[in-house]
């Protein structure tokens, strides 16, 4: 299996159940994506109202509440939109890294310096996930697979990820959507934001098949190996 192929099935569907959207429909949806991007850009989440959205993109109030049935389900599906354009991006121009977690964290720093450069966008999408209930969860779930999507590519893994090392990407996008909220809170400096991503991603070196536990041990042999490795990674499932 190729990575990009690993991270197709990573990302996912959009919506699985849905029926696809037809040319036009999806015409439709991404001038309204556009328009969401745009007054978000512009003043942040309360820049975004659904009449205003709806006149902007040329459709009907009514037209755009079944597309997006609320203001969060419309902001938390234009960063799954902001995620896969970064994903296709960073595809076109890959890390230059030759350490896995030091692709990572490049890859994920150039995303945050993209997002950087519209911090009302990021704010009204950050925010959009903080208040998303179960009713928005499918357009969670995709961000998060997207993110995933983003990480996995960005390891260059030769097989499938192991349960251990899916555990340490969750844990590196927990940190990342973290970094992202103390930053915009103006809790965190960019240069602190960076040490964290480094930090975090060194798990994925940790959790390599074949990871030493220790000096002078075999894979996973080490020292509070069973007391630190797999209860780890449970307590992410």
């Amino acid at each position: 299996m190729t990575t990009e192929s690993k991270a197709a099935r990573a990302a996912g569907p959009t919506l699985p159940s849905s029926p696809p959207l037809t040319e036009r429909q999806e015409a439709r949806r991404r001038r309204i994506l556009h328009t969401s991007a745009k007054l978000a850009g512009r003043g942040g989440f309360d820049a975004v109202q659904m009449r205003e959205v709806a006149e902007s993109s040329g459709v009907a109030l009514g037209t755009l509440y079944r597309y997006f049935p609320s203001k969060v389900h419309l902001l938390v599906a234009t960063m799954q939109d902001q995620l896969q354009h970064m994903h296709e991006t960073l595809r076109k121009r890959p890390p230059t890294e030759e350490d896995p977690g030091a692709r990572v964290a490049q890859t994920l720093m150039r995303a945050f310096r993209a997002l950087q450069r519209e911090p009302h966008l990021a704010d009204a999408m950050v925010r959009a996930l903080t208040f998303a209930d179960r009713s928005v969860s499918p357009e969670v779930d995709t961000v998060s697979r997207l993110t995933t999507a983003i990480i996995l590519d960005a390891m260059g893994l030769e097989g499938p990820a192991t349960p251990e090392q899916l555990s340490a990407v969750r844990v590196i996008e927990h940190t990342w959507h973290s970094a992202l909220i103390t930053w915009l809170s103006g809790r965190a400096s960019i240069a602190q934001v960076k040490i964290d991503i480094e930090t975090v991603c060194r798990l994925i070196e940790v959790t390599a098949p074949g990871a030493d536990a220790g000096p002078g041990t075999g894979p996973g042999t080490g020292p509070g190996t069973e007391k630190q490795g797999k209860p780890g990674a449970g307590a992410m499932r």
